[in-house]
């Protein structure tokens, strides 16, 4: 039963692994697919938000003079800047008499011109034929301060003056308006009035000024430059706001209340401006000038509209809608999606979204109404939802590949394997923890993919880890055997040594209990590192003071000269093996005398705190490579420049280390300016 279970094991994966990568197939399909359609919904609602704000934006911007403006005049739309042609204003008349009126009315209107040099201006006409039919011509420029012209002066070039030319129906209208003060001048700025001349054909004016040609001129106070370098010279903004009178306009009127207004022939009068400073022949301001910007005009609505909207602005009259413009927002440059993928899109139904947007809104001016058509296009939401949707097929297809490859991949490289490794390793666990080798069938599973590899490297492996641990017990045969054969040996002699020295006095019996000591803690093991991991110490209290001088004035006996200890001067007890604390001091001591230079002295310090007694052992000479530094107290390292025949084999500060630790204390080593030194700290009892 248990052998058909394991052969119908396989089928069962096969058939789980086979259904999870199809049931994850077709999640990921139907996962892009409501995404799209839910993107599709949300971006249709986010285009119709949009598209009633835009109708709103629109319809407010025509709403404003601004835009009225643009509605009554459509031929600003691609017209040529210069030379100006008047402008019918959504106001009956402009207060020229009046600064603050006149250029809130051309502000708000956004008639002005703006020309380089922080100049505009703006020519224009009332859209109240009863108003008196005037030209009004509203600017600024930048000049210097004013020079007014005196009365009875005959020469006009004197003075700051203003040219103004109207060119209509084959007449031409000039006239040359010299500045002329009025009243007391307040600190505010300039105020004068332009008393206008008209020039005949030979451009000499008359001897009289013409009195419907009405104009001022005002100057701030303020330089234009914040700190300017010429005082009173500083160049200032002047305003100027002028009523051109038109023959034409006066005969109209006064044929009778059939006039037409505005004229029909508007956009084919020219007017020009210049003002000249006093002397000069050349304007310091020309409305001809190149590199004027122009107003609002109908066309720059085209910026506002989205891909696809039309926008169509019609007049509405007594014989029925005259359009005005019509508007559509086309980009050709956008990319468009694959034709499968728009089909998709298209076929993704989205409720309540079937009709076509279309938006109706009508302007009131003065002179009409205006109906303005906004009509969207949800085409243009799906072909952008149709390029994002294409930059996304490539991962949803890359994600389709992956789960079959990996399905793939897992069938017939995997799982087919995986069981036979299961089954093979199965078996090595029964042999686990005997004495036997190891034994792990593997050779049919290699392979160049990762678990072929995987099952050559544990082939390998098992067959080192038997190699090893049969050399392991060879070894530890070998070397428990010579541990006995050396212990067996040497204390015999060291009985004998410790009968000649028995008396207390004697300082080499401390000597001889050490060696024995040592033999014992060696005896039996089957390494010596393991014999001093394993090593039992007495722990008892011994006074350090004492100890540590005993040391050093015996060290001499131990081939180590100069040791010089300096300690408090009182006792100071602490918990320590007596003789594994010596072997510490003592292992430390010929390191020390290992790396001073000949004849220097080995200075060991003994400081107390109350809790803890500190020993400082310091020697001149080399410093400890910094790479070592960290490692000197593990078993077997040893400084590389020693002679590893002279008996230095890493095991000194080893010992030490490994006697402090179980005495319950530490020890450290750092390099000094000139030497080094070691510090070993105990806790005090």
């Amino acid at each position: 039963m248990i052998r058909r279970w394991r052969e119908r094991l396989p089928f069962r994966l096969r058939f789980f692994f086979r259904g999870a990568f199809f049931l994850l197939a077709l999640a990921s399909a139907a996962l892009a697919v409501s995404e799209l359609r839910e993107e599709k919904k949300l971006s249709y609602l986010s285009y119709r938000d949009v598209f009633d704000k835009n109708v709103g934006e629109i319809t407010a911007r025509l709403q404003h003079p601004t835009g009225q403006l643009a509605l009554l005049n459509p031929t600003l739309a691609g017209a040529a800047q210069t030379p100006l042609h008047p402008l019918l204003l959504p106001f009956s008349a402009i207060d020229f008499d009046d600064k603050a009126k006149a250029q809130q009315a051309a502000e708000m209107a956004g008639c002005l011109v703006q020309y380089p040099g922080h100049a505009q201006l703006c020519v224009s006409i009332g859209n109240n034929p009863i108003a008196g039919g005037f030209i009004y011509a509203v600017g600024t420029f930048m000049s210097g301060p004013l020079v007014a012209h005196d009365m009875g002066d005959t020469d006009l070039a004197r003075a700051h003056r203003l040219g103004v030319e109207v060119a209509m129906r084959g007449r031409t209208y000039q006239w040359i308006a010299p500045l002329e003060p009025e009243g007391e001048q307040g600190r505010s700025g300039f105020r004068g009035r332009l008393t206008g001349f008209a020039l005949d054909a030979d451009g000499r004016p008359g001897g009289r000024p013409d009195k419907e040609f009405r104009g001022w001129l005002w100057q701030d106070s303020r330089c234009l430059d914040a700190a300017p370098a010429s005082g009173a010279d500083c160049p200032r903004r002047s305003f100027f706001s002028v009523r051109l009178p038109i023959a034409v306009f006066k005969e109209e009127l006064g044929d009778g209340p059939r006039m037409v207004w505005p004229p029909a022939d508007l956009d084919a009068i020219r007017v020009r401006v210049r003002a000249f400073a006093p002397g000069d022949a050349a304007p310091i301001f020309d409305s001809n000038r190149p590199g004027a910007s122009p107003p609002f005009a109908l066309s720059d609505l085209r910026a506002q509209l989205l891909i696809g909207e039309t926008l169509q602005i019609r007049k509405l009259t007594g014989h029925g809608p005259v359009e005005i413009i019509s508007l559509t927002h086309e980009d050709e440059t956008q990319a468009r999606p694959a034709r499968l993928l728009s089909e998709i899109i298209r076929r993704l139904s989205v409720g309540g979204y079937d009709a076509p947007l279309l938006a109706r809104r009508v302007v009131s001016t003065p002179v009409g109404d205006f109906e303005i058509s906004l009509t969207g296009d949800f085409r243009s939401v799906d072909r952008s939802l149709g390029l994002v949707a294409s930059r996304l097929s490539w991962s949803v297809a890359a994600m389709l590949a992956a789960i079959t490859l990996t399905w793939i991949a897992i069938e017939i490289g995997i799982i087919r394997r995986i069981t036979l490794l299961t089954k093979r390793a199965a078996s090595v666990k029964r042999s686990v923890g005997g004495a036997e080798a190891l034994e792990f069938d593997l050779q049919g599973l290699r392979g160049r993919d990762e678990l072929g590899l995987l099952a050559g490297v544990l082939a390998d492996l098992m067959q080192r880890i038997n190699e090893d641990a049969q050399r392991e017990r060879i070894r530890a045969d070998q070397e428990k055997n010579m541990w006995h054969a050396i212990g067996h040996e040497i204390m015999g002699p060291l009985q004998s040594l410790a009968a000649l020295h028995a008396l207390p006095q004697d300082s080499s019996l401390r000597y001889v209990e050490r060696m024995r000591q040592a033999v014992r803690v060696l005896y039996g093991s089957a390494s010596p590192s393991d014999a001093i991991l394993s090593a039992a110490l007495k722990l008892s209290t011994v006074d350090i003071e004492a100890f540590l001088r005993n040391v050093a004035d015996n060290a001499i006996h131990a081939g180590i000269e100069h040791v010089q200890f300096e300690g408090e001067g009182r006792p100071t007890v602490v918990k320590a093996d007596e003789y594994s604390l010596e072997d510490v001091v003592t292992h430390v001591l010929s390191n020390a005398a290992r790396f001073r230079p000949p004849g220097t002295a080995i200075r060991m310090s003994l400081r107390s705190n109350g809790t803890s007694a500190v020993v400082r052992i310091r020697n001149e000479g080399r410093h400890i490579d910094a790479a070592l530094l960290g490692k000197i107290f593990e078993y077997g390292v040893s400084d590389p420049r020693c002679d590893p025949n002279a008996g230095h084999r890493g095991q000194g500060l080893y010992v030490a280390k490994t006697y402090m630790a179980k005495m319950g204390g530490t020890i450290a080593a750092e390099n000094l300016a000139d030497g080094v030194e070691f510090v070993l700290t105990l806790a005090t009892a």
